[in-house]
Order: C-alpha cells, then sequence, then structure tokens
C-alpha cells in the first residue's frame, strides 16, 4: 500500500509538471517574419490599433467600390500569409482585402496567444477600422480556426454582414480534450482539468468563456459553416453543434475527407465558387 501511494505521488507530481511546461509551450507567442508582400498584389501595409496596447500588422488591398470588403483572420500559429490564396480570389472578384496578425501572432506584439480571447479583441478592433475606412462598403469576414473562434467571442459576434466561420471549436475545453486524445489517445481526455487549471492564473480568463457554441447564437450576420468531414482536433460533432445554434440564415459545407487544414488548397475552385456565392449574395451593394 505505501509503494502504491508513492507510486500514484509521483505520477500526479510527473503529470502535474507535464501540464505546466505543456500549458507554457500551447500558449507562448507564435512570431515570424512575414517577408515580402505578394508581388501580385498592390498591397497597402497598415498598422491597426488592436487595444490593449497591441498594433496589429497587416497588409489591405483596395478593390472595386461598392463591391465589399472582406477580413482574413488566421488560424493558430499562423499569420496573414495562411490567407494569402483567399485575397487573390476574392480581389480578383472585386473585394477590398484586409488580412492581419493577431496578437503574439507573425509581426504583432503580444505576450500569449489566448485562443480567442485577446485574438477577438483584435478582431472588433480591426473591423471598427474598416468601417471608418470604408464606411460605404458592406463586410465581409473569413475566419479560420483561431480566426472563426475569435469572430464569435467579444461581447457580441463581429457586426458584420456575412461570416464564414471554418473549423471552428465549439468549446475550448472540448478542444483542448481533442488535442489531447489525438496525442496521447483516448485517456489524454482525462489530463484536460490539468491544462484548464492553469488558464485564468496563466492567461486571465476563465475556460468557460471560450465557448463558440453559445456564443454564436447572438450572430447578426448571415453564417456559412466550413468543416473538415476528418478533422480531429474540430470534430463533426463540434461543427453540427456549431451550426444548429446558429440562427438563420445559415449555411454548412462539410468536406467529407478533409482534415483541420486550408480548405481553399484542399478543393480550390469549389471553395471558390460557394464562398464567392455566399458573399455575393449578402455583400452586394443595395442601390
Amino acid at each position: 500500500m505505501h509503494r502504491l501511494l508513492i507510486a500514484v505521488v509521483a505520477l500526479l507530481v510527473v503529470g502535474i509538471t507535464a501540464a505546466e511546461y505543456t500549458g507554457i509551450w500551447l500558449s507562448a507567442p507564435s512570431p515570424s517574419v512575414v517577408g515580402p508582400q505578394p508581388a501580385d498584389l498592390l498591397v497597402e501595409s497598415v498598422v491597426v490599433d488592436g487595444k490593449d496596447e497591441t498594433a496589429l500588422k497587416g497588409w489591405f488591398v483596395a478593390g472595386e467600390p461598392g463591391r465589399g470588403v472582406v477580413l482574413l483572420l488566421h488560424g493558430l500559429r499562423a499569420d496573414r500569409r495562411q490567407m494569402i490564396g483567399r485575397a487573390r480570389f476574392l480581389h480578383r472578384a472585386g473585394y477590398s482585402v484586409l488580412l492581419i496578425d493577431f496578437q503574439a501572432h507573425g509581426e504583432s506584439p503580444g505576450n500569449h496567444m489566448t485562443f480567442g480571447y485577446l485574438e477577438s479583441r483584435n478582431a472588433i478592433a480591426v473591423v471598427q477600422y474598416l468601417r471608418k475606412r470604408l464606411p460605404e462598403e458592406r463586410l465581409g469576414v473569413i475566419g479560420f480556426s483561431l480566426g472563426g473562434a475569435a469572430a464569435l467571442l467579444g461581447e457580441q459576434p463581429l457586426p458584420a454582414e456575412a461570416i464564414v466561420l471554418e473549423a471552428v471549436y465549439s468549446t475550448f475545453e472540448q478542444a483542448v480534450k481533442n488535442r489531447l486524445r489525438i496525442k496521447l489517445g483516448y485517456l489524454g481526455q482525462f489530463l484536460a482539468p490539468l491544462l484548464l487549471g492553469q488558464v485564468q492564473t496563466r492567461l486571465g480568463f476563465k475556460p468557460d468563456e471560450l465557448v463558440p457554441v453559445k456564443r454564436i447564437s447572438d450572430a447578426l450576420a448571415p453564417i456559412f459553416i466550413i468543416a473538415g468531414g476528418k478533422d480531429r482536433k474540430t470534430t463533426i460533432d463540434d461543427t453540427y453543434a456549431l451550426f444548429h445554434n446558429a440562427p438563420e440564415p445559415k449555411r454548412l459545407w462539410i468536406l467529407q475527407q478533409a482534415h483541420h487544414q486550408d480548405f481553399h488548397q484542399y478543393a480550390p475552385q469549389e471553395y471558390e465558387r460557394k464562398v464567392l456565392r455566399f458573399f455575393e449574395w449578402h455583400l452586394r451593394s443595395i442601390n
């Protein structure tokens, strides 16, 4: 019995220590040098006040007046370059586009990635910037993973005219469990409390504040949800729950063989056709 008790205590110490270092790694900033602007786009470098004393770096590409503007929000541990392909086809269709680096990503400063908490403040700040810069234009948003969560998790979902959400988790707790299950098998999800217990102390918010599946019901914009049928990070059940709670009008597209990946690269022609149709319907200027 004494040896068993020692073994249990040792396992707890190892688990807590491992969870502590994992938490540090998961929330560490993800800076990168973005490099030169795309040569095929007439890009203007911009800096947007992202609140919380954060200067968000980005690229703006002007489109045809009256066509609309689309804000492109990248995923976790990525930067604005992840959205260049989307910027290209949207610009060809006449839209203005803005690509930004979230705080603690790319060339934007920040102490921690916060999985949508601070990033949602970044997103609303950029929307306000676009509303001032292009007050007559209707606004669309495409958010991949973290970017989609940020579009939903502010005081209210982003005040846009159309929102595309790609591979967005249902709850932060479930997202952690999904990833632990991928790394450690079925039992990995039971280690989630060790990671979730660090969040408020380390990052300044409670895990239950990051619940896109609840926040999506407050959206005022039409929503188009895109997901991968084989995505293990954002499972099909997560996606169906998100879609179920989204208000009308809403659309759902499941790429049955796709994982947690860039859906535009996976199925470019179909992606462009479906997204352009969605934006054409909801961002068309009202004369």
